[in-house]
């Protein structure tokens, strides 16, 4: 089983580099960055894990500028955005961009990818609410071309380029593994149709365990040509238990990572500590 932590950076957490130097001398796999560009005041849709937005979200830095800064302090520790907000961003910008972080990172860019739920937001940047999904689609196929072809062009609905040439490529090949966030089974289906993994919305909301979706998850790549143990499952948000999360081992979880408030190093490295130990428990 393989371990990662997500911290919202903001000027009053630890640095990145502070943190991914802590993780990876525990043993964790990797770091998640989240994304919100801004919050606006207004709030079309209810914020998806229920109750106040925490101050975090507002002051949340750029995840791109956050990972570069952890991949500088470490050596193997992986890098992964947790989640980059697709459906708002210029794909050929953000091709660049994650390109550009692998190239720097050796190869450790791992590119979680989720839709987002603030309305507000979304519209701030010209994106369409109830459309979201599908340009998101768009944006990741687009991406995709431009990643893997010297000459890349895409025509959608969305998004519209001819053939063009941009560099640099990935270090992985084709890309960076991209892992599709979101709520079953909706995510579910996006991450079969155009991912390399599926990462669980983890919210109070949820009516059914994970230990209950997993199977069902396998099932649906199964029926849709793809190979379920070729999409890797990673877990956030998950608390200190270790029976739980030898449970998900047993079922073909490959990650479970933890989520650290933001705040600083005499706060958060006693919690790694104790997933230092879990770590050790369930890999034992």
């Amino acid at each position: 089983m393989k371990f990662g932590a997500s911290m919202f950076f903001t000027d009053y957490s630890m640095t990145p580099a502070e943190l991914a130097i802590a993780l990876e001398q525990r043993g964790f796999d990797i770091l998640w960055a989240p994304e919100h560009s801004h919050i606006p005041l207004t709030r079309k849709t209810p914020f998806i894990m229920g109750g106040d937005l925490p101050k975090r979200y507002y002051d949340v830095m750029d995840p791109f500028v956050t990972l570069t800064a952890a991949a500088m302090a470490t050596t193997t520790l992986k890098i992964g955005t947790g989640v980059c907000l697709v459906a708002q961003r210029d794909p050929i910008q953000t091709a660049k961009l994650v390109a550009s972080i692998d190239q720097i990172s050796g190869g450790r860019f791992v590119f979680g990818v989720g839709n987002g739920w603030n309305q507000d937001e979304m519209e701030n940047h010209g994106t369409v609410f109830a459309s979201r999904h599908k340009m998101a689609r768009e944006n990741i196929e687009a991406m995709k071309t431009i990643w893997t072809q010297s000459k890349a062009e895409y025509h959608g609905e969305f998004v519209n380029f001819d053939p063009m040439m941009t560099w640099p490529k990935p270090v992985q090949k084709p890309h960076p593994p991209i892992l599709v966030g979101g709520a079953f089974p909706y995510s579910a289906r996006r991450a079969i149709r155009y991912g390399d993994g599926w990462m669980p919305q983890v919210t109070e909301n949820a009516k059914t365990p994970l230990i209950d979706l997993i199977p069902r998850f396998r099932q649906m790549a199964a029926e849709n040509g793809r190979d379920p143990e070729l999409l890797e499952i990673s877990i956030g948000a998950q608390p200190r238990d270790v029976d739980l999360i030898k449970r998900y081992n047993d079922i073909g979880v490959n990650r479970v990572s933890c989520s650290l408030e933001s705040a600083k190093a005499d706060a958060i490295l006693p919690i790694l500590d104790q997933w230092a130990e879990i770590i050790r428990r369930v890999n034992s």
